[in-house]
């Protein structure tokens, strides 16, 4: 597809004019006229990445209060960054904030760099992120692409080759809209127009400051783009984990490699987590932390990563009051203290709930 400039004139000063009327009133962004902080901007950034306003806004707050700046990030332990990020899913985004923010005070004297390039160099910060502080929070005419943007850009445009193949024309069309001038406001406007307006279900085209300029409104396919491939069936891992209770009911707990998958956080021992289920004991105890006798919890676990579905099953024993090299142990009521990731919560919550049902069944017998 020919990336040709759409035909309205001046799309970006009826946008402009558009978001000086109905901006979004957000905790990370800065009220007319005031120059942007570009730790707010970066920050509201990472945490934003596939998280929604309405969770990341209390929880904005909240991580500002505590670290103010980007040198207080820097010095905070990475243990507490990780435990602040708990619900907002994704902790390598919160290793990478942390990395970032060494980074930025270590060697940038707690400046972030004006340059997209340079902005892209820092850990955790992408193509989009790159573009979005350098549009919001310097000013630069840089072209930010999120869900929202590449919606919106889609329609205008009717895009109809389906994602992901299209995203590049889709990206090569928004940078023929970014003004140079109120570049910042401009990638805002755009980002709220897909958020308020130019939805996924049922856009509100009347209201709309680019409805006469939309190729998809004008042919009555505005909410079927832009279109999708279709996504394959994610796989299914089984794993099996282990609650080794201490006789003064701590439970053992380590914490996983800081790269990969919840990489950093706290767990509770299991097995590889693997496309066939576990079945033979002499298998799985191999992986257990203590010797002992185990026994299998009714029901399982599941949770959904990106990529893949993952069944645990929950197996219950003892462990002797003793140290245990690279296991820590913790009561139950200070789950809270430690980074345990949204699957362990879970994990916990499943084993409260099934040791209560078999003791109930215990005191009917």
């Amino acid at each position: 597809m020919a990336v040709q400039k759409n035909s309205s004139p001046d799309l970006a000063t009826a946008l402009l004019a558009w978001y000086d009327r109905h901006r979004r009133d957000l905790p990370w962004r800065s009220p007319p006229g005031v120059v942007p902080d570009p730790y707010r901007v970066w920050l509201s950034e990472i945490m934003l990445q596939q998280t929604t306003v309405a969770t990341v806004g209390p929880r904005f707050a909240t991580f500002l209060a505590r670290w103010p700046d980007v040198h207080a990030l820097a010095a905070a332990p990475l243990d507490d960054v990780l435990h602040e990020w708990q619900g907002l899913g994704y902790y390598a985004r919160a290793r990478n904030l942390h990395a970032c923010a060494r980074v930025v005070a270590e060697r940038h004297g707690g400046e972030f760099p004006r340059d997209e390039a340079a902005l892209r160099d820092l850990p955790g910060i992408g193509a989009y992120t790159a573009a979005a502080i350098a549009a919001v929070a310097f000013d630069i005419p840089a072209t930010p692409l999120d869900g929202n943007i590449e919606r919106v850009v889609a329609r205008l445009f009717a895009v109809e080759a389906p994602l992901p193949g299209a995203k590049e024309t889709i990206r090569a069309l928004a940078a023929t809209l970014t003004p140079a001038t109120r570049s910042g406001d401009y990638a805002q406007a755009a980002m709220d127009l897909g958020a308020t307006i130019c939805t996924p279900r049922r856009p509100a085209c009347a209201l709309c400051p680019w409805r006469e300029a939309c190729r998809a409104r004008a042919r009555g396919i505005a909410e079927e783009l832009p279109r999708q491939k279709p996504k394959k069936a994610k796989p299914q891992r089984h794993g099996i984990v282990f609650w080794a209770v201490r006789d003064d009911g701590a439970v053992l707990l380590r914490r996983r490699p800081n790269d990969g998958l919840l990489g950093g956080m706290m767990e509770f021992p299991s097995t590889p987590w693997r496309e066939t289920p576990w079945i033979a004991p002499e298998e799985i105890t191999k992986f257990s932390p203590v010797t002992g006798v185990w026994r299998k919890l009714p029901g399982r676990v599941r949770h959904g990563f990106t990529h893949f579905d993952l069944a645990l099953e929950v197996w219950i024993g003892t462990a002797p009051i003793v140290n245990h090299e690279g296991f820590i142990a913790a009561m139950p009521e200070r789950f809270a203290d430690l980074a345990l990731p949204t699957l362990m919560k879970k994990v916990a919550a499943h084993v409260a709930q099934a040791t209560s049902r078999l003791a109930a069944e215990r005191d009917r017998r």
